[in-house]
């Protein structure tokens, strides 16, 4: 089964160099909606059996374009998931990223992630420990076709971490950008990411190949 990860596109708190967070009414910048429309594109259409999305508006702004494209844009099509929400930064939210770097808190975001608790707010790995039972569900569902998760960047750097058995400690060494997608392929009995990233690829052939059951020595094959 694949495991279709989705960060929201820019918005205007990235274009700003600002820590949003969970604050309210953060929209997509133009340069966001643009990313929107290509991402529905690049998705095309393919099997879904599960459509979680965060309750943040820019989440929800990013995956409308596609939901129209698809034919799925009834609010029945898609569950608004509390565990993908965005970090509760507390009182970082609405900061500058430039001044927050120089708090003596930012070494413990970088390396020693597992140990942050942000002020007011949560704790990265209570954050990491929710957006999992996410995942778990969304595999775990039945039926045929995708599970397709709309978050926040450090939300799905969390679950690439876990998802490949890394410390959450390293999971600063993950890059996800602004509409890009993750896909992760949960046909074996351990997690395999077949894409990360990915702000370009063309995706629904990817999305209607064959689950990859078989053992890796080499190598994939290809489709």
């Amino acid at each position: 089964m694949h495991l279709v990860l989705i960060r929201h596109a820019h918005s205007q708190a990235n274009a700003k160099g600002i820590l949003s967070g969970r604050l309210p009414n953060v929209k997509l910048s133009e340069k966001g909606v643009e990313q929107s429309l290509q991402l529905a594109k690049r998705l095309g259409t393919f099997p879904v059996k599960q459509l979680r999305v965060s309750p943040m508006g820019r989440c929800q702004e990013t995956i409308a374009p596609w939901l129209k494209m698809a034919n799925l844009s009834s609010k029945n099509s898609f569950i608004i998931d509390e565990n993908l929400n965005e970090v509760d930064y507390g009182s970082w939210s609405g900061k500058k990223l430039a001044a927050l770097s120089t708090h003596k808190l930012w070494k413990t975001v970088q390396n020693n992630p597992s140990a942050m608790y942000f002020p007011s707010g949560e704790g990265l790995a209570h954050m990491q420990q929710r957006a999992m039972s996410s995942v778990h569900d969304s595999v775990s569902s039945k039926g045929k076709g995708a599970a397709v998760l709309v978050s926040h960047g450090d939300v799905i750097k969390a679950i690439v971490a876990s998802a490949l058995g890394m410390h959450l400690d390293d999971f600063q060494r993950i890059v996800i950008d602004p509409a890009s997608v993750t896909i992760l392929d949960y046909s074996s009995n351990k997690a395999r990411i077949l894409m990360l990233n990915d702000t370009r690829t063309e995706l629904s052939e990817i999305l209607k190949a064959p689950n990859r059951r078989k053992n890796l020595l080499g190598g994939g094959s290809g489709k």
